[in-house]
């Protein structure tokens, strides 16, 4: 906590505080309050960057306010947060506070935990989540969440136990999330298009010992598939909790008794409780480690941004496993008291029927999505009117689409954004910005964000307008990736996060977008590195060598593409090569094009000429086209 005492004006003494008031520090604000100069006219204690007080600072300003008359004693620029403690104690009707201006303070310092608590406490019987049919009020969130804490507390999961949850969107999944954060575990999110290896490689990675799986795609012979994750070497997993979508908490209700007001552990708001898995630059799964202050804060802007309300309703299709459904989609709406609403399938007629059915006023996606949902057959503008924002991020998007997209949604503020699993959002294109800002740009930096541009070669801030690396610094940025080596780890010593993103920023402060300087392919939103899917086709039998890049998509901005040449002058099947892939990587990473060369261009250093080979691969896919 810091304390600063200012006299300057003759007639007001004014005390701003920072930090903290609570029972360790308030004697440092107790020392500071009996040293002011109560003879002036007026005391006013600024509460701008406190973020909490407790009883015995409420006590300290109550013995301040008793040596002032009437008139003489202001408290101002109370947060929302601390007001709320003020009001809860009746201090509110004993002082006179002015509620004001963001800073520090207004900042969300909680768990997960305490904030569904909060939640609960504010609005218990408020649905917050329709899926399937039935609606989950926030009071059955918490019986049910409390229910699979307790199943997981017996399967051996305690604090700092990590815990992967692998299912498609579902209430089921959203409940396992808060019960996870009730025990004071990390939560390893998963994609549900992993594989088996792909599973059991991200247990080894993150150190996962139990796993949460629910609906995933690739899991056909449950038996089978379960047995070859906790079996396959390397895998950490000991311990499997089903939670797909026909288990519902509900029924055992009867239990909650029991198990009301366990689990009292201590959870920090900066303690590290959530990891997500990026490709990052070296092609293995990186771990992604995230507390509950970085992502409420995060989603707390966007919310703001977007200007969300508790009538506003959210047709979930982000996936709950990246960052943008976590912010976007999960927790923007939480922290407003606003309601989402999960589709049955992710079929656009059902997303375009839920949409319709539910009133829907939010929609974010990839521009992927909403491009193929346009599309519909049975798509129409009257079914989508109620709609009146849709976040666009995770894919780049050409200038023809997105101008179809306003045309066609003419009620809708669509907003670009541009984050990524180590930090998001970082930028965001404002609710009332033309079409001509999304289509050009990213946006501005959002609050207490900072970017800067540099060099690739030199390091040095670029000037206005020039192209050079993107970094990033803030609140919401990871704490680092989990046991990845020193030098693989993306944070330099001055704290900024190296992107790999190449832009640059205009003169109204607006961020471009200009490429990236990783190799990383982004297919509708989905992160693939090449060499992943290139050491999986050297496992072929008779590939001498591989290449892997991206080949632009009118529909999913970018998809995989696999130049082969073979050994020994054979001939590539190259159905059996994706038949191959499909026990080896998740559908979505499997090459949409595979060409054979009989050899690769290479520079004048022996290495190969990807430039050209990528120019030639682009030409092929685009005659197949044709």
């Amino acid at each position: 906590m810091t304390i600063n005492i200012d006299n300057s004006n003759a007639k007001v003494t004014k005390v701003s505080v920072m930090g903290r008031v609570d029972s360790n520090t308030y004697s440092e604000f107790q020392d500071a309050i009996n040293k002011v100069e109560y003879a002036k006219d007026a005391l006013v204690i600024d509460l701008k960057d406190v973020e909490y007080i407790s009883s015995a600072g409420l006590r300290v300003l109550l013995s301040a306010r008793k040596k002032k008359t009437e008139g003489e004693f202001k408290i101002i620029n109370v947060s929302d947060e601390v007001y709320e403690i003020f009001e809860m104690t009746g201090f509110s009707s004993i002082l006179d506070i002015e509620r004001g201006k963001e800073g520090i303070a207004t900042f969300i310092s909680r768990s997960f935990k305490e904030s569904l608590r909060a939640r609960v406490e504010k609005s218990p019987d408020t649905v917050f989540v329709s899926h399937l049919g039935e609606d989950y009020t926030w009071q059955d969130i918490e019986k049910c969440a409390q229910i699979a804490a307790h199943d997981l507390f017996k399967l051996g999961v305690k604090k700092g136990t990590h815990v992967g949850i692998c299912s498609a969107n579902s209430a089921n999944w959203i409940i396992t999330f808060l019960a996870v954060q009730k025990l004071g575990a990390i939560a390893c999110l998963l994609n549900f298009n992993y594989n088996e290896k792909e599973i059991a490689d991200v247990s080894e990675v993150g150190d996962i010992t139990h796993l949460c799986y629910g609906e995933i795609a690739t899991m056909k012979d449950e038996e089978a598939f379960l047995s070859h994750i906790t079996t396959a070497p390397g895998s950490k997993i000991i311990k499997l909790y089903d939670i797909r979508s026909n288990i519902d908490y509900r029924t055992r209700f009867g239990e909650y008794p029991d198990v009301e007001g366990l689990f009292d552990v201590k959870v920090e708001a900066d303690d590290a409780c959530v990891m997500i898995y990026t490709s990052g630059s070296t092609g293995k799964p990186k771990g992604v480690l995230l507390s509950s202050y970085n992502i409420l804060n995060a989603s707390a802007t966007m919310a703001k941004a977007i200007r969300i309300e508790e009538r506003d309703k959210l047709c979930l299709i982000l996936p709950l496993f990246h960052i943008f459904g976590m912010t976007a989609g999960l927790f923007c709406n939480a922290l407003r008291g606003a309601s989402i609403v999960i589709p049955d399938n992710m079929k656009t007629a059902t997303i375009l029927s839920t949409i319709e059915k539910y009133g829907c006023t939010l929609f974010h996606s990839v521009p992927t999505m909403v491009i193929a949902i346009m599309n519909n057959k049975e798509f129409s503008a009257d079914k989508v009117k109620q709609l009146r924002c849709t976040i666009l991020a995770g894919a780049p998007a050409t200038e023809p689409q997105l101008r179809k997209m306003d045309e066609t949604f003419t009620g809708t503020h669509f907003v670009g954004a541009y984050g990524l699993s180590e930090m998001a959002p970082v930028s965001m294109t404002g609710y009332d910005d033309p079409i001509d800002r999304v289509v050009e740009t990213v946006g501005k930096p959002v609050e207490n964000i900072k970017i800067k541009i540099t060099n690739m070669e030199t390091g040095e801030d670029c000037p206005t307008g020039e192209v050079g690396e993107i970094n990033v610094e803030g609140y919401n940025l990871m704490s680092c990736y989990y046991k990845a080596a020193l030098d693989a780890q993306s944070i330099d010593d001055s704290g900024w996060l190296h992107t790999g993103d190449l832009g640059m920023v205009d003169t109204d402060g607006y961020l471009h977008l200009t490429g990236r300087a990783k190799e990383l392919i982004i297919r509708g939103g989905e992160n693939i590195m090449p060499s992943e899917v290139a050491e999986a086709i050297a496992l072929f039998d008779g590939v001498s060598d591989v290449k892997v890049q991206g080949v632009p998509d009118d529909f999913f901005g970018e998809v995989v593409g696999a130049s082969v040449v073979m050994k020994d002058g054979k001939t590539l099947n190259v159905d059996a090569l994706k038949e191959f892939l499909a026990d080896r990587l998740a559908k979505y990473k499997i090459p949409a094009y595979i060409f054979q060369y009989d050899e690769f261009p290479v520079l004048s250093n022996g290495k190969i000429d990807a430039v050209s080979l990528k120019k030639d691969m682009n030409e092929k896919a685009a005659a197949l086209k044709e």
